[in-house]
C-alpha cells in the first residue's frame, strides 16, 4: 500500500485544517520544501500536496507562493508528487505536469463541469485523479464549503465511465480530527467506483494504517496521513513499515 504524507499549503506555508475549515488552521512550517525533504529522508516515495489557497480561491500572492512551493517540492529527489486543490482548467493541469507532478487531482469540476472532467481524464490518462470529498453521504465542492445536491455514490459511480482510474476519497467529518478511519466506508466507495481508492481522513494511529492495509491494495491502494505525523503520534518510518507489511523485519 502506498502511504502518502500530506503537505497542505496556504500562502506557501505548511498547515493542517480541521474538517476543511479555513478558520481552524494550524501552521506547522514556513518551509514546505524542507518538510518534503525530511519526508524523503525518512523513506517516503510519494507525497500528497494540496494547494488550499487555490481551492479557497485566495489572493494571487497566496496562490503564487503555493505554486512556487509545489514546483520546488516536485524537484526533491526520490519523491513522486500527487497534487490537488483548485485544479479547474487544462492550463493548470499543464502547469502542474510541467513542474513534474506524477498525479494531479481534480475535485470540484467533477460535478460542476463533468464534460470537461471527462475530456481531461481521457486526455491525460493515469496522470489525473478524481478527488471526491463528502460529509454524511453528500458531496462537497469549492474547498468542501458547498453542497451540490449529489450523493457520494452517484458521483463515484460515474468516474470509470468518465475515464478515471484513480480516486482519492476524503471523509470530511474525520479529516484533521485524528478520530480513526472508517475502513468499511472506503471499501464501499472502491466497490462503487470499480477500482481502488486512496483513503483520506482520520488516521490517528498505526492501527488505523494496519486496518487500511489489511483491506488489500485492490480495494485501498493508498492512504494519506497528515496531522498524526505532524503531531508525533507515530514516525513516518513506523507508518511506512506498517503500510508495507514490514513490521519486525530485520
Amino acid at each position: 500500500m502506498i502511504l502518502f504524507p500530506a503537505i497542505d499549503l496556504i500562502g506557501g506555508k505548511v498547515v493542517r485544517l480541521e474538517r476543511g475549515d479555513r478558520s481552524r488552521c494550524k501552521v506547522y512550517s514556513d518551509d514546505p520544501v524542507s518538510v518534503a525533504r525530511e519526508f524523503a529522508a525518512q523513506g517516503a516515495t510519494w507525497l500528497h500536496v494540496v494547494d488550499l489557497s487555490a481551492a479557497f480561491e485566495e489572493d494571487e500572492d497566496a496562490r503564487e507562493a503555493n505554486s512556487r512551493a509545489i514546483e520546488a517540492i516536485c524537484q526533491v529527489d526520490g519523491l513522486s508528487i500527487d497534487v490537488g486543490g483548485g485544479v479547474r482548467s487544462l492550463a493548470r493541469i499543464d502547469e502542474l505536469a510541467g513542474y513534474g507532478a506524477k498525479r494531479i487531482a481534480m475535485g470540484t469540476v467533477l460535478v460542476t463541469e463533468p464534460g470537461f472532467a471527462e475530456v481531461a481524464a481521457r486526455g491525460f490518462g493515469d496522470l489525473l485523479v478524481a478527488d471526491v470529498a463528502a460529509r454524511d453521504g453528500q458531496v462537497k465542492v469549492n474547498g468542501w464549503r458547498d453542497g451540490v445536491g449529489l450523493a457520494l455514490d452517484e458521483v463515484v459511480g460515474q468516474l470509470a465511465e468518465q475515464g478515471f482510474k484513480h480516486l482519492v476519497y476524503t471523509d470530511i467529518a474525520r479529516d484533521g480530527m485524528q478520530t480513526g478511519i472508517d475502513v468499511a466506508a472506503y471499501a464501499h466507495v472502491a466497490h462503487v467506483a470499480g477500482f481502488p481508492v486512496v483513503a483520506s481522513g482520520g488516521i490517528s494511529t498505526l492501527d488505523d494504517i494496519r486496518a487500511v492495509a489489511a483491506a488489500g491494495a485492490d480495494v485501498i491502494e493508498g492512504a494519506i496521513t497528515g496531522r498524526a505525523l505532524y503531531e508525533g503520534n507515530f514516525t513516518l518510518a513506523e507508518a511506512l513499515a506498517v503500510a508495507h507489511g514490514e513490521e519486525g523485519a530485520c
